[in-house]
């Protein structure tokens, strides 16, 4: 299988000529050293320039990150090392290293050392423990030392390139190499130690083109890499991939197979002269230096070789060259969800080639290593050697048997039990193929379907997915592309019964969701599709919903299920396993109710623990459930949602008191309202507090005796204007002229006096004098009253005998029932009524007699009423209503009232009682009503939710 070198170019950062790049173990970092003088740190994550920070005049021709001490060190032409703190730019220390250029730094993995190497010949070793002491030299080369490297297997050796064409390999505490490779014919530019543990290579480049590899334990050249047009001046063993690269002079940089040394890929970003590269163990990312900036690409993929049977319980992976096995059933104790797994590893060998990917099949008795073009069929258990083939592509059938490999985009083989049955060139060609219940080939004319057996076409589709997962009932199959996946359902039943010469059978898959999430790994449970996605999520999809499992720090890729242990196991690229919870019994339940299994999902859920039913409650109601979903749900505030959502007055009301929230007892109380059962409205409308609610309903059932009660409760609680609104509706004009008082709203108190309560007047215009001359005496001096001025106030006397005659008529109660014949206020003549009172007898006028007015009998009476000449004025038409109004006083008013052209004339206040029922009329006296206070009465039984004898019923 050739190397899958998919190669992204991750940052572009255009500068001055880049002499040195280094990443970061940890964060998202580049660091480039330029030959301008200045250090550049980039994140290639957000594409930005981090930080940057002036070295000095000349040429920084070298710079790592020690990340252990959060420092930068650089070395450059003015002979200096310096070192930075890279969080605070700040110069932590300098001095003078060399005589010459400073051309390379090493930092050693583990002690605080650092090697550096010179145009002066010179290597040396520095101690930053011990003040940056200069702990040993090495001479030995007679030309300039280019390049320093460690060797990540014995960390106190290093070897050095140097322009009298040699490499040279050193131990720390001796002044003199070791032994030299000597081979190049120019001068050697750059050396770099292998990292697996198989080869004991060196990789050299030198100004004669040539990349020369090196086993440094025979001391002789093992492989001359030929292609580069220029100096070689860059060279690299990646620490992760088979891979070798190399930079050039040239402009290129080239990618070559670590094992066939074939080469792989040139790129070339035209930047000019390559100077160098770094890669980084863990990462896929390089780094590339050039003349007119620096690149980084990610090269091949990040998904580890890794394989898990999760009937065995065990994961084979593979680490370079070398294959590995943990048996998670020998973990002792219970793992905990998102902690690495303490695993016992087990080496089972080397393998051939090298592995790209690891798969085992469905059965887990197999397992095929893929890579290099070719892959290799293992017993699982002893990695004995079965079969073995020229493949680009291998997939497993669904029964274990059969298998699939692609060779090229033309043609297709089918092998049963380890023999090959049958080859078929698709239509539109094979781009990929996938495994699992059908055999799935990718073409640019999009997927289509075979039957492993007769390679009869079931359906092509039009999409080209990067994965196809099949459930293990092959009822569902998941297609995931770049950006979303489709879940769809194949029908089996519709494939059979037809003739078997049909091919293309278009209700062969039913669409059943598309979601806009790219799945990464995913894997089926039952009918519970579980996968991770571009965001680091566990996510699991089940009968239209998606359940997140778990947020993830790093990205992950799902190894398997155990359903044994209910966990689900992943890893990440370093091959660190770990676990998550995941109950079987929620996956069956839920499974069962997508295939609408009552009686199965009814003995499940018992097996479901309690903290995890609220969980299985939300699928149920997005499944349409909620009768289900209220009786299995344990959350409070969900089951109160679904009870309003169904109707359950009971339940609702049961979790509303135990709740004691306002919020709730409103809900319930609309709800109540809508159902017409009123008692309940009225506890809900209570609890709540909701006095605007309780004003409606008093006001909706006629009921006199709750607005007075709710009147008194509202003035109590300082709720003003239902308190004003309630005695308002109850004809108690003086109560209201009382609470427009009491709140201040002294102008309002007046223009009220003057249409409801005139008796009132001098009293309220009184207390607006004090209150406007307060903010100017003038303005407070210019308000009439009817007592000083009784010529500006028209009609005043009539006033007075139309309130005495509706203050008597306010007393009387009127039932509900007498609506029909109740004149409109705005149909009636109060002045007219009151005088045919007069005539009939029925009304007496008890007032006093203003000065002046010896035409009136004298009339006794004990109360404060001003009285005014009568005036013979039309006041048929009642006009005023009072508004709300601001507290402040007018800016300006005139020197007297005005005279209004048609005096205002009362309102006509009645009181509202209980609708009459179909055997009497109900009073505010009625013993039965139902009254408002602030503890309900007790024979209100509101926990009944079917009252025959609410509001609107009979007695």
């Amino acid at each position: 299988m050739p190397l899958r070198l998919d190669i992204k170019r991750k940052l572009t950062a255009r500068s001055d000529r880049v002499k040195s790049v280094d990443l970061h173990p940890s964060e998202p970092w580049m660091l480039c050293s330029l030959y301008q003088g200045n250090v550049n740190i980039w994140n290639h994550e957000s594409q930005t320039l981090a930080k940057t920070f002036e070295v000095c005049d000349l040429p920084v021709r070298t710079a790592k990150f020690v990340a252990r001490k959060n420092w930068v060190v650089t070395g450059s032409d003015d002979m200096q090392v310096r070192v930075f703190n890279y969080n605070t730019l700040e110069r932590v220390h300098a001095f003078e290293a060399h005589s010459d250029y400073v051309r390379s730094i090493a930092v050693h993995p583990t002690q605080p050392f650092i090697l550096t190497s010179s145009d002066d010949m010179l290597i040396k070793l520095w101690n930053w423990d011990k003040a940056w002491l200069g702990q040993q030299v090495f001479e030995g080369h007679t030309h300039y030392v280019m390049q320093i490297v460690f060797n990540p297997k014995d960390n106190n050796t290093f070897a050095s390139a140097s322009l009298d064409r040699t490499v040279k390999v050193w131990q720390l505490g001796s002044s003199t190499a070791n032994f030299t490779l000597d081979g190049h014919e120019k001068g050697v530019n750059c050396v770099d130690y292998y990292h697996g543990g198989d080869k004991p290579y060196l990789i050299s480049g030198a100004d004669d083109k040539y990349v020369k590899i090196w086993d440094y334990q025979n001391k002789t050249c093992v492989q001359t890499l030929e292609g580069h047009t220029q100096n070689i001046s860059a060279v690299c063993f990646h620490p992760e991939l088979p891979i070798v690269l190399t930079g050039s002079e040239d402009g290129t940089v080239r990618i070559w197979h670590a094992g066939t040394y074939r080469l792989e890929s040139s790129l070339n970003y035209g930047f000019e002269r390559v100077w160098t590269i770094s890669c980084m163990r863990g990462s896929n990312n390089v780094a590339l230096g050039y003349d007119e900036g620096s690149v980084m690409v990610k090269v091949g993929r990040e998904e580890p070789a890794v394989s898990m049977d999760s009937l065995g319980g065990k994961i084979v992976w593979a680490r370079h060259s070398e294959v590995q096995q943990v048996n998670l059933k020998a973990l002792g104790e219970e793992a905990q969800d998102g902690e690495r797994l303490p695993l016992a590893v087990k080496d089972m060998g080397a393998c051939e080639i090298y592995p790209q990917t690891i798969q085992h099949n469905p059965n887990g008795r197999f397992l095929v290593v893929c890579g290099d073009g070719e892959y290799i069929i293992y017993t699982s258990m002893a990695l004995r050697n079965k079969a073995f083939g020229q493949a680009s592509e291998f997939v497993w059938a669904a029964d274990s048997s059969q298998y699939a490999v692609r060779e090229g985009t033309s043609s297709v083989k089918i092998f049963k039990n380890f023999k090959e049955r049958k080859s078929f060139k698709p239509d539109f060609g094979a781009d990929g193929i996938f495994g699992g219940f059908m055999l799935g080939v990718s073409s640019g004319s999009g997927l289509s379907f075979f039957d492993w057996d007769s390679l009869k076409l079931i359906r092509r589709i039009d999409i080209q997915p990067t994965h196809v997962y099949w459930a293990e009932n092959a009822s569902l199959v998941a297609l995931a592309t770049a950006d979303q996946y489709f879940i769809l359902k194949f029908h089996a039943d519709a494939v059979n019964n037809l003739p078997e010469n049909t091919e293309d059978i278009e209700d062969a898959f039913e669409m059943v969701a598309e979601m806009s999430e790219a799945v990464k790994t995913g894997l089926w449970v039952g009918d519970c599709f579980i996968y991770t996605n571009s965001v680091n999520r566990i996510n699991y999809f089940v009968g239209g919903e998606v359940v997140t499992i778990s947020h993830l720090d790093r990205p992950m890729y799902l190894l398997g299920y155990v359903p044994r242990d209910n966990r689900l196991y992943l890893c990440d690229k370093e091959l660190s396993v770990v676990s998550y919870s995941l109950l079987l019994s929620v996956l069956e339940y839920q499974t069962a109710v997508m295939r609408k299994d009552f009686e199965t999902a009814d003995r499940v859920l018992p097996t479901v623990p309690k903290e995890h039913r609220t969980r299985v409650a939300h699928f149920l109601e997005k499944q349409g459930f909620k009768e289900q979903a209220l009786a299995v749900s344990t959350d409070p505030e969900h089951r109160f949602e679904l009870a309003l959502a169904l109707g359950d007055l009971r339940t609702a009301h049961d979790l509303a008191k135990e709740a004691s929230s306002q919020q709730k007892w409103r809900q319930l109380a609309a709800l109540a309202t809508q159902k017409g059962k009123l008692r309940l409205a009225q506890e809900c409308l209570h609890h709540a507090q909701d006095f605007g609610g309780l004003l409606l309903l008093a006001t909706s059932t006629g009921n006199a005796g709750m607005i007075r009660k709710l009147g008194e409760a509202a003035d109590d609680s300082g709720k003003n204007n239902i308190s004003f609104l309630s005695n308002f509706l109850l004809g108690d004009i003086d109560k209201c002229l009382d609470i427009l008082i009491k709140t201040d709203r002294i102008p309002e108190a007046a223009f009220f006096a003057r249409a409801y309560a005139p008796s009132k007047i001098s009293s309220v215009v009184k207390l607006w004098r004090e209150k406007l001359s307060i903010v100017s005496e003038k303005a407070g001096q210019s308000l009439a009253d009817p007592e000083q001025y009784e010529n500006l106030f028209p009609g005043f006397r009539e006033s007075l005998k139309v309130e005495q005659f509706l203050r008597d008529e306010a007393k009387q109660t009127i039932p509900a029932a007498a609506y029909p014949s109740v004149k409109p206020n705005v149909a009636r003549k109060p002045l007219d009524e009151m005088q045919a009172a007069e005539e009939a007898g029925n009304f007496f006028y008890r007032g006093e007699l203003l000065p002046g007015a010896s035409d009136e009998p004298e009339l006794k009476d004990s109360g404060d009423l001003l009285a005014n000449r009568l005036v013979d004025l039309d006041i048929s038409k009642p006009t005023f209503i009072p508004a709300p109004a601001t507290n402040q006083p007018p800016t300006s008013l005139p020197a007297a009232p005005l005279k209004p052209s048609v005096a205002a004339q009362p309102l006509v206040p009645q009181q509202v009682t209980k609708p009459a029922s179909t055997t009497r009329p109900l009073t505010v006296d009625d013993d039965d009503d139902i009254d408002f206070d602030l503890e309900l009465d007790e024979n209100i039984d509101t926990t009944d939710v079917n009252l025959d004898d609410d509001l609107l019923g009979e007695d």
